[in-house]
């Protein structure tokens, strides 16, 4: 199974909302803009997306319309609560049995949630999910793993914002 962690893009300042509106803080004009662009480079990549599954905070959402827009996936575009902040790697084993058919899953959602689990996944090690970076994480099918083992799979790519902008020029 090949999870895709998309975090969301750039959103408007913490400072300036107060901490109980943090749910409805949105993305920023040039955030929508690199996420439209990173919605272009995920189409070409044809990642063959099953479902994308979003954390229900604003941004999040944001960022995942505007990529189930471009790939023709809003009818799979499912929130999940289950990926608010807080969200860690040990939530996975009962998020994924949910999509059973799912071979590509892309999970969108924040930080410091997906470094760490992207980090709990591989073993360990430092791993950074900048704003609008996405990683690709290789697991194995659901059906593969033994209750009560822990999840573990295989870094593939991280690309951060600023590779995924050069294609555009800026």
């Amino acid at each position: 199974m090949r999870l895709y962690f998309l975090r969301h893009g750039l959103a408007a300042n913490r400072e300036d909302w107060p901490a109980e509106e943090d749910f409805a803080r949105p993305l920023t004009a040039r955030g929508r803009d690199q996420l439209e662009h990173t919605a272009e480079i995920l189409a070409a990549l044809d990642l063959r997306l099953d479902v994308i599954l979003t954390s229900p905070l604003i941004r999040a959402l944001q960022t995942a319309e505007i990529v189930a827009k471009r790939l023709d996936m809003l009818d799979r575009l499912v929130q999940d609560r289950r990926l608010s902040p807080g969200f860690d790697a040990g939530q996975l084993p009962a998020i994924l049995p949910a999509h059973p058919g799912a071979a590509n899953l892309m999970l969108v959602g924040h930080e410091p949630d997906f470094s760490q689990i992207i980090s709990a996944l591989i073993g360990g090690g430092c791993v950074v999910c900048k704003k609008g970076g996405l990683a690709r994480v290789d697991v194995p099918p659901v059906g593969a793993w033994p209750p009560g083992t822990r999840l573990a799979g295989e870094l593939v790519w991280l690309i951060p914002p600023s590779v995924l902008a050069l294609s555009s020029g800026e």
